[in-house]
């Protein structure tokens, strides 16, 4: 098996999947469930310095379901820990001094006041803990009080923090990310700039999942009123691995340590998330559908696959960030077609459905209902492959410049062979003198 062992800051772990700051990592017994179960490390709930965070006693998630129930992603209005400052502190300790091979992270919210973080940190750094991470995203109850997001929503604030934090501890750094934010790259720049070891990203998006048409109010409802919370879980996955990519491929960022979050619930998932620079994982909505158990299943996966690509970890780690670029740098001579394959297809008419009403009209379809690609109208928009519900059985073909359509006998698009690549962006194309 691969050696998943990772070396993350300096903070070591036997496997990159951690479990993300949120209700499984609040105390000592859910943590010790988790490594007994084989986490390779935790963020624990983030710690704050008021007494008088209190949580809602009526539902605290929203949901948002596929057609199966199968979760796609959930919304939550839960705030930092409500639990005394002190034990958590003191369970942190225990488990460090119990646990000394994982990985363990402590989360940290307090008012922008220097004063206020020279505090917690002191605090923290005495349970023996590895690390911290400093909570600049959480966009429900705390950012209303100038704390979580609205503090990952201004730069100014992101790096003069980060930099109260690098002057007053011994521990690493690692600037958790709001993906509140019209773009990701300036908070990250401002982490950087502030000098934070890492970043961690996403955190959750500010949402409402859905309204009770009954009562009018938005779900999770408290007598009777609802509020925006934060939503995670497999629907965001997108979205966290394009702003994992952005941050890794800026310039201005380039190289600095990532640790990936947002609907991480397969190996796969991880794997994407390694390959565009994250150099651990952090869970948290599949571990509260699935259970802990579900570390089994993300620690073979991943192992089973750097065996068969014959890849260490190390080697993964940012190895698709080379192929994510600007959509001008991309190849305008590169041509692919769809591809129907008979045998497994259940003539079921979506791709043909969706062609013909919203796309192209490149799928003929007989009168014994036998589907065809019609390649000279096909422009390889691939959506007849993601509508088709049998995997596998439309397929994208690479065809040379200028090849012909035989039933048409029409050029299936047009020849790039006289045209130039121009010399400050090899994506771009122009007819030649």
């Amino acid at each position: 098996m691969a050696d998943l062992s990772t070396d993350f800051l300096g903070i070591k772990s036997p496997n990159p999947f951690w479990l993300a700051s949120a209700p499984p990592t609040d105390k000592e017994y859910n943590v010790v469930r988790a490594f007994k179960a084989g986490w390779g490390g935790v963020v624990w709930k983030t710690l704050g310095l008021d007494p008088h965070v209190v949580n809602v006693n009526g539902p605290r998630y929203g949901a948002v379901w596929g057609a199966d129930r199968r979760l796609l992603g959930l919304n939550n209005i839960e705030l930092i820990t409500d639990r005394p400052l002190d034990v958590n502190l003191r369970e942190i300790k225990q488990v460090k001094r119990d646990w000394p091979d994982r990985a363990m992270v402590v989360s940290l919210m307090v008012p922008c006041e220097e004063v206020c973080w020279k505090e917690i940190l002191a605090k923290v750094e005495d349970t023996g803990a590895d690390g911290i991470e400093l909570n600049f995203g959480c966009p429900h109850g705390m950012s209303e009080r100038g704390m979580g997001s609205a503090v990952g929503q201004v730069p100014e604030y992101i790096e003069m923090v980060t930099r109260w934090c690098k002057q007053n501890t011994r521990m690493p750094v690692i600037v958790k990310l709001t993906p509140n934010i019209t773009d990701i790259r300036y908070p990250a720049r401002a982490a950087n700039a502030g000098g934070a070891d890492a970043v961690s990203l996403i955190n959750t998006i500010s949402s409402i999942t859905s309204v009770n048409l009954d009562t009018f109010s938005p779900e999770p409802s408290i007598d009777g009123k609802g509020s925006h919370g934060g939503y995670c879980g497999p629907a965001v996955k997108p979205i966290a691995l394009n702003m994992v990519a952005e941050i890794a491929r800026d310039p201005e960022t380039h190289g600095l340590p990532i640790s990936g979050i947002g609907g991480v619930t397969t190996w796969r998932d991880a794997a994407e998330f390694m390959a565009l620079g994250a150099g651990t994982v952090q869970v948290c909505t599949a571990a509260m559908t699935y259970g802990f158990k579900i570390v089994e299943e993300l620690k073979s996966g991943l192992s089973q696959y750097l065996d068969e690509q014959g890849m260490a970890m190390t080697d993964l780690v940012g190895r698709a960030v080379p192929n994510v670029t600007d959509w001008q740098y991309l190849n305008l001579n590169y041509v692919t077609k769809a591809r129907i394959d008979q045998d497994a297809c259940i003539k079921c008419g979506r791709c043909y459905a969706a062609c013909e009403d919203t796309s192209h009209q490149a799928i003929s379809m007989s009168e014994d209902r036998v589907f065809e690609v019609i390649d000279a109208e096909c422009v390889a928009c691939n959506l007849c492959v993601n509508v088709c519900p049998v995997d596998g059985c439309i397929t994208m073909e690479e065809l040379a410049p200028g090849a012909m359509d035989e039933r048409t006998g029409r050029e299936v698009e047009p020849d790039y062979a006289n045209w130039t690549t121009h010399p400050n962006n090899p994506g771009r194309v122009e007819a030649a003198e």
